[in-house]
């Protein structure tokens, strides 16, 4: 990737990301928590890619509640900083009230993210959130807080996207949640969010819904909440799908058995010398080496 212009690719990202949902393009999202992995979503061909919240807190070894704005806000710049595709962001309860949601907003952009989702949860948000406790604010209060969050994307960058996430399906029901993301919508949201808890309420939500739907594709989910693959969550209706622990585990389990091997055996040989030659050179690629090599041996190494 050459550093050439890579400024204007950011400001223009959250124009890209609107354009491509304007267009009807269906986006699958993979979930990161670095530039190196949101890289390799690049390279893949995804048109975009998130970072979430309870990815960037385990990257941390924490639960993604005990998150700050600074912190998640960081990890989405330098995510952001490093790929030319958009970069969604989860923003939480927007870390706070409308008030602070507006900062979280204005943060946000400037970081160079093209959109964010802002939930119905308590904040601070608790650890019982994991065990799909919903600790709702009233409906009343979510609208309030996407209001003052839309109000600083439209004075700020009118293209950045605003997601309305309710967690209220889960308790709630479907009835509830869709009342709440039609409401978020009528403030000023340009997607909605929610979990439906059965296949049959995810084929329902996006025909109740006002706003396009994002579905979040929980794989490991102790609820039973379903997976579907993209084509059928295009089919459904859906606008987006975000992967939002795939990465995260498969690179776990990964770097898990390989240390289980390294440490029983004393070498690794899963991976056999030659690959490790052509993965390595892989990640050199994927960090442009060759562009470093080529600055220095024009200034330092000439």
């Amino acid at each position: 990737m050459s550093f050439v212009g890579k400024a204007e690719v950011i400001m223009k990202n959250t124009e890209t990301l609107r354009n491509l949902i304007n267009s009807g393009t269906f986006l699958h999202l993979p979930s990161v928590y670095d530039p190196l992995s949101a890289r390799q979503v690049e390279q893949a061909g995804f048109e975009a890619t998130y970072v979430g919240g309870y990815v960037s807190g385990a990257s941390k070894a924490i639960s993604e509640p005990l998150l700050t704005l600074t912190e998640q806000v960081n990890i989405a710049s330098e995510v952001a900083n490093s790929v030319s595709i958009p970069v969604l962001a989860d923003a939480g309860a927007g870390f706070g009230e409308p008030l602070h949601s507006m900062r979280t907003v204005r943060e946000f952009i400037r970081a160079g993210i093209a959109g964010i989702h802002i939930e119905d949860q308590f904040f601070p948000k608790r650890a019982h959130y994991h065990k799909y406790q919903v600790h709702a604010i009233s409906t009343a209060d979510f609208v309030t807080k996407i209001e003052y969050s839309c109000r600083a994307r439209d004075e700020t960058d009118p293209n950045f996207l605003i997601i309305a996430r309710s967690d209220t399906c889960r308790e709630m029901g479907l009835k509830e949640a869709s009342h709440r993301i039609n409401s978020a919508a009528e403030a000023g949201a340009d997607l909605g969010l929610i979990f439906p808890r059965t296949a049959q309420e995810t084929k329902e939500a996006p025909k109740v819904c006002n706003i396009p739907l994002v579905y979040v594709q929980s794989r490991g989910n102790r609820d039973g909440r379903p997976l579907f693959s993209r084509q059928e969550l295009q089919e459904l209706g859906y606008a987006m799908c975000i992967d939002a622990q795939v990465v995260i585990a498969a690179a776990f389990v990964a770097q898990r058995d390989m240390l289980r091997e390294l440490r029983q055996t004393g070498d690794y040989k899963t991976i056999t010398a030659q690959q490790m030659v052509d993965v390595r050179q892989e990640i050199e690629d994927i960090i442009d080496l060759d562009n470093y090599y080529e600055i220095e041996a024009a200034t330092v190494e000439s």
